[in-house]
């Protein structure tokens, strides 16, 4: 097996929600195991059974993965620009479409998707979770106006 790499989230009790609404927002498979759908025998804690052990998004661009934040465990800041999700796109057009289904679902944009100074088109959302996307395209993907 060759090495990988995916994005984990820990989210604060809303796993599912936050990962059936990605799905809607970029496609893909979710797998999502809950953990009352496991063996718990040995769990050094008793966790809600509707709460989400791990999910996966496999999304075209790339895998996403996350759960519920263990039981005694703060979740970690969301709403922050500390960090974001960089999701890149072939063309402009369809980073502004999933930006806007971002923005539909509840969310906000936190820089415009526009040529950048370095020549990409790049912009930011942030979803109703508070995850932020960043979205990014290369300039010879097409120069669509904004």
């Amino acid at each position: 097996m060759s090495a990988t790499l995916a994005t984990y989230v820990a989210l604060p009790g809303n796993a599912a929600d936050a990962f059936t609404h990605w799905q809607e927002v970029f496609g893909g498979e979710l797998d999502l195991t809950r953990y009352g759908d496991m063996d718990l025998e040995g769990m050094p804690f008793t966790p809600d059974p509707e709460k989400v052990a791990h999910a996966a998004l496999h999304t075209p661009g790339g895998d996403i993965t996350g759960g519920d934040a263990m039981p005694g465990e703060d979740a970690p800041p969301l709403r922050d620009t500390a960090y974001s999700l960089l999701y890149g796109v072939d063309t402009p057009d369809e980073a502004r479409t999933l930006i806007q289904k971002l923005v539909d679902g509840g969310g906000s944009v936190n820089m415009p998707f526009e040529l950048a100074p370095w020549g990409d088109w790049y912009g930011q959302a942030f979803d109703r979770f508070g995850v932020m996307w960043a979205f990014a395209a290369s300039e010879s993907s097409g120069t669509q106006t904004p």
